[in-house]
């Protein structure tokens, strides 16, 4: 099954609480995002299913093999893109942020590598 949007971002989220918390639980998860529990409950009952993730006793969200190279993809296209979007073309931070976020879901593999490459020159030359 291909992951949605919605799952892509789920994914994301989880690893940036890792990352800044050094766990995330469903309870975090629906507080970063802004969601509800139940609507949290849900993603995180289908991301199991397809196994992206599994929860461990503590209610920890730990991602499987899989899980984690999907979230990690998700995270670097969006920083890359936020970065692209304020550096090469000027877009304030929160515009760049929001945009991101949307465009960082439909870019085909190729068109990001070009985005990539285009802002790692454009960081070299800073």
């Amino acid at each position: 099954m291909i992951l949605l949007e919605s799952g892509e971002n789920y994914l994301e989220a989880i690893l940036m609480l890792q990352q800044e918390k050094g766990y995330a639980r469903s309870v975090d998860v629906a507080v970063h995002m802004g969601f509800s529990k139940p609507s949290v409950s849900r993603a995180v009952g289908l991301l199991r299913k397809e196994g992206y993730i599994t929860v461990n006793t503590d209610g920890h969200l730990l991602f499987t093999e899989k899980g984690l190279k999907k979230a990690s993809d998700v995270l670097e296209r969006h920083r890359t893109l936020t970065e692209f979007l304020e550096t090469v073309i000027h877009v304030s931070p929160e515009i760049a942020e929001k945009d991101a976020c949307r465009i960082e879901h439909i870019l085909s593999p190729e068109t990001f590598a070009g985005i990539k490459r285009l802002t790692l020159e454009t960081r070299q030359k800073r």
